[in-house]
């Protein structure tokens, strides 16, 4: 049973706070006074249940506010004194929600320790903490230097069920660790089905009938070949193995990992790799899977394999135009030297002078790459026609740490603006609300717009379809519909789930219903 003050949505909380509680009984005033509402709830909690379970105690112990707020230095220290023995159970964090739950961007493994670990000094009860601990190493290493007894891993269960048992049976080279990107959060902030880029079976598990371990074992002797070793093309080569299918994986580049790799190399998403990183490992355990390095396929290639069952992976590329969410027509003077996409720019071709970043696409990338050239020392001027720049990832609860980054590496920032033309040595915006234009000067220009998915390799194999040259053939990922890594994960994991599987009759999967 929990009595919860864990951030300040909670009344217990809010009893506590000095800035919300104004009462002037002997519910408001003094700190003891504040935690008089928390300790009689905890205390009435522990009548009420009699002794038939435990009673734990979730408390901010601060609020990362400084003098404004709770601090664990000062009155989150006092109460966790004052009620020390009280509760069976301390579960501590900080508060609020984007910073309990921060992103890898911006939060490394274990960062709540500097302040909740002079808990217990303070009690002799189990204290239970978090801070995203995704490695076995650090969740013991927090436990001996007694920081904590238990560790709390919401997000590390998520990307992996079965990290208890894979601990407790000494497989932790199997564990898919937690890479922070706070999809899983996205979901519950946007009230639609969760998911989890490491683990695309959360959230299917009822709907699909999807289990985080086990996959039905393969149906035929058939092999199957895919084409790309991006996120998808990963995903659906392992489920595929470990189904029993022999899998021929090919790879253009001499890097597994496709765009996972890209994204990791920009400031703050290094643990972003992990994706590619965990697939591989599993791969490299399968004698059935064969992987081919620096393999481009041609259409001929393909079917010069033999292989019968084609998966196409093939990606995606970034629009040179600057058509994407807002506009519908090219940006005239997009096709000038000095204009670049995400794509030159991972493909080793750096911005130079003054930088201006056009983000249409509104998550990480236009952020994270105006970060980069800013560190780099570029002057940068990062322009959005969305109301708050990387706007989407206030779903992740990034987009104020991402805003205070830019601005404190002097970026400048143009929201809700447009970009309407591009000249040789300048650019004009145009304000979304006023129509008034404003001209910025520039050395490079980098368009973060639309994606236009690789899938011409699809459309040259569709003929052998028709003809019986092949037996199945089908896109997944961004090749069919660029999207969020997530998705490219699921796409690949479900292509594996369904192969040589009879089509689902009606609806693929379980709906509630209300009962008559």
């Amino acid at each position: 049973m929990y009595c919860y003050a864990g951030h300040g949505m909670s009344v217990a909380m809010q009893f506590l706070m000095r800035r919300c509680n104004d009462r002037t009984d002997e519910y408001g005033g003094t700190l003891e006074n504040r935690v008089r509402l928390l300790r009689e709830l905890i205390e009435e909690t522990k009548d009420a249940v009699g002794g038939s379970c435990a009673v734990a105690v979730r408390l901010a112990v601060d609020e990362l506010l400084g003098a404004g707020g709770i601090t664990h230095a000062g009155e989150g220290h006092d109460v966790i004194a004052m009620l020390a023995e009280l509760p069976d159970l301390w579960d501590v964090n900080v508060s609020g929600w984007s910073n309990d739950s921060a992103s890898s961007r911006f939060a490394k493994e274990g960062y709540q320790e500097p302040y909740t670990r002079f808990v217990k000094h303070l009690t002799s009860k189990p204290v239970v903490g978090v801070g995203r601990y995704t490695s076995p190493d650090s969740m013991l290493s927090a436990v001996r230097r007694g920081v904590l007894d238990l560790v709390g891993a919401a997000r590390p269960s998520i990307a992996d069920p079965f990290l208890p048992t894979k601990i407790r049976e000494n497989r932790c080279d199997e564990i898919r660790e937690c890479i922070g990107c706070n999809i899983c959060v996205s979901a519950d902030m946007r009230s639609v089905p969760i998911r989890c880029t490491q683990n695309p079976t959360m959230g299917e598990e009822w709907r699909r009938g999807w289990h985080p371990e086990t996959i039905a074992a393969r149906t035929s002797d058939a092999e199957v070949l895919v084409v790309g070793a991006g996120p998808a093309g990963l995903e659906a080569a392992r489920s595929l193995g470990q189904r029993g299918y022999h899998v021929t994986l090919a790879e253009a580049s001499r890097e597994l990992g496709g765009r996972v790799l890209q994204e990791a190399s920009l400031p703050g998403l290094n643990e972003w790799r992990r994706v590619a990183d965990w697939r591989i490992g599993q791969l490299r355990r399968m004698p059935n899977v064969d992987v081919y390095r620096e393999s481009p396929l041609t259409a001929a290639d393909v079917l010069e394999t033999g292989i019968r069952h084609v998966i196409l992976a093939t990606g995606c590329t970034y629009r040179r135009d600057g058509i994407g969410r807002t506009l519908w027509q090219p940006i005239p003077g997009h096709g000038l030297p000095q204009v670049l996409t995400p794509d030159d720019i991972f493909d080793g071709r750096a911005p130079i002078g003054r930088v201006v970043i056009y983000d249409d696409d509104h998550y990480v990338m236009g952020g994270a790459l105006a970060e980069r050239c800013a560190l780099l020392g570029c002057t940068v001027a990062l322009v959005t026609p969305a109301p708050e720049v990387s706007y989407w990832t206030r779903f992740a609860l990034e987009q104020e740490r991402i805003e205070m980054r830019l601005r404190s590496l002097g970026v400048t920032l143009l929201t809700r603006h447009t970009l309407s033309r591009i000249e040789v040595d300048a650019v004009t915006v145009t304000d979304s609300m006023t129509g008034v234009l404003r001209a910025l000067p520039i050395d490079s220009v980098l368009l973060v717009s639309d994606r236009s998915p690789k899938d011409g390799l699809y459309y040259e194999l569709e003929p052998a379809l028709n003809d019986g040259r092949l037996h199945s053939l089908r896109i997944i990922g961004d090749a069919e519909a660029p999207n969020l890594i997530a998705q490219a994960v699921f796409a690949g994991h479900r292509a594996a789930r369904e192969f040589g599987e009879p089509p689902a009759e009606g609806t693929p999967f379980k709906v509630e219903r209300i009962a008559v």
